[in-house]
C-alpha cells in the first residue's frame, strides 16, 4: 500500500469511527441537546460574571471588555473544538481505559493505534462549548472593532490551528503518563486546563516567573494573548519582539509533536495491568 493509498484509508477509517460515535450520541438527542444547552450556559454565566466585574472596574491591566472577550471567546471556541476532537485521549477517561483492560483490546487489532483512539471517543456536546465560545468572540469584535486585513483574516485559522494542537498534545502526553501511573496525575490539569484558564486573561498581569513558565518552557501565552495583541493592534507591555505574535501555530504544532514522540515511546514500552 502507498503512503497515499495508506493515508486516504486512515482518514476513511477516522470518519467512519467517527460517524458511529455520532450516531451513538443522537440516539438520545433530548438528553444530547441538554447537554449542549448545559455546556453553553454554564459558560455564559461565567462571562456574564466576568462582564459584570469590569463593569465595576472598568478594565483588567488597561483591558477593557472587548479586549478580554476576545481572548476568551477565542480560547473557548478553539479549546472546545480540541476537547472534541481529541476526547479519547482525555488523560482521565485514558487511564481508566488502561485500568480496566481496554486499551488492550486496541492493540490487538490491525490498525493504527493512534487513530484509534482519536476515533474511540468524539464529544459531540462539546459544540455548546463552541457555539458559546463563538458567540462571545462576535461580541468581542463588535466591542472592540478591529481594523481587519488580509494578513489577519489569514492568521486567525492557524492561530486556531495552534490552540487545538497545543492542547491535544498536551491530552496525549496525559494519557502517555497514564501508562505508568494507571491513573490520572492531577499536575496535567494544572498544564491544560489550569493554564487555557489562565490565557482566558492579558499575560502581563501575571507574576514575572508564572508569565515567563509559560511563555518559555510551556509556550501556553504564545496561543492568543501575543496573536491578540496583532490582531487588537495593541502594543506589548512586555517589550517583547514583534515576531512572537506569529508564533501561535508553531508552538501548537511543536507541542504535538513532542506529544506524538513521546506517545510512541510509552507504545514501545507498555506493560498491561493485566485486567
Amino acid at each position: 500500500m502507498t503512503r497515499l493509498n495508506a493515508l486516504t484509508y486512515n482518514l476513511a477509517l477516522y470518519l467512519r469511527l467517527i460517524s458511529i460515535q455520532i450516531r451513538s450520541q443522537l440516539q438520545y438527542p433530548a438528553s444530547f441537546w441538554l447537554d449542549v444547552a448545559g455546556t453553553g450556559i454554564s459558560l455564559a454565566t461565567f462571562f456574564v460574571s466576568l462582564a459584570l466585574i469590569l463593569q465595576r472596574f472598568g478594565n483588567l491591566g488597561g483591558w477593557r471588555l472587548g479586549e478580554i472577550a476576545f481572548l476568551f471567546g477565542l480560547l473557548e471556541a478553539s479549546f472546545g473544538v480540541m476537547d472534541m476532537i481529541f476526547a479519547g485521549f482525555d488523560p482521565s477517561n485514558f487511564g481508566r481505559g488502561v485500568r480496566r483492560g481496554t486499551f488492550d483490546q486496541l492493540l490487538l487489532r490491525p490498525v493504527n493505534i493512534t487513530l484509534q483512539v482519536l476515533g474511540d471517543e468524539f464529544v459531540l456536546r462539546r459544540i455548546g462549548r463552541i457555539a458559546q465560545g463563538i458567540v462571545i468572540f462576535i461580541i468581542a469584535l463588535n466591542l472592540t472593532h478591529i481594523h481587519w486585513t488580509l494578513g489577519k483574516v489569514i492568521y486567525l485559522p492557524f492561530v486556531v490551528l495552534g490552540i487545538v494542537t497545543f492542547f491535544g498534545g498536551l491530552f496525549i502526553i496525559g494519557s502517555t503518563i497514564t501508562f505508568w501511573t494507571v491513573e490520572s496525575i492531577e499536575v496535567m490539569n494544572i498544564f491544560t486546563y489550569g493554564s487555557s484558564e489562565m490565557i482566558s486573561y492579558p499575560m502581563h498581569i501575571y507574576p514575572d516567573w508564572l508569565r515567563s513558565f509559560f511563555t518559555f518552557i510551556l509556550p501556553a501565552a504564545l496561543l492568543n494573548y501575543y496573536p491578540a495583541l496583532y490582531f487588537l493592534d495593541k502594543p506589548d507591555p512586555l517589550g517583547m519582539p514583534i515576531a512572537m505574535r506569529f508564533l501561535s501555530p508553531l508552538a501548537g504544532l511543536l507541542v504535538l509533536l513532542v506529544s506524538l514522540i513521546i506517545w510512541r515511546f510509552g507504545i514501545r514500552h507498555y506493560q498491561s495491568t493485566g485486567t
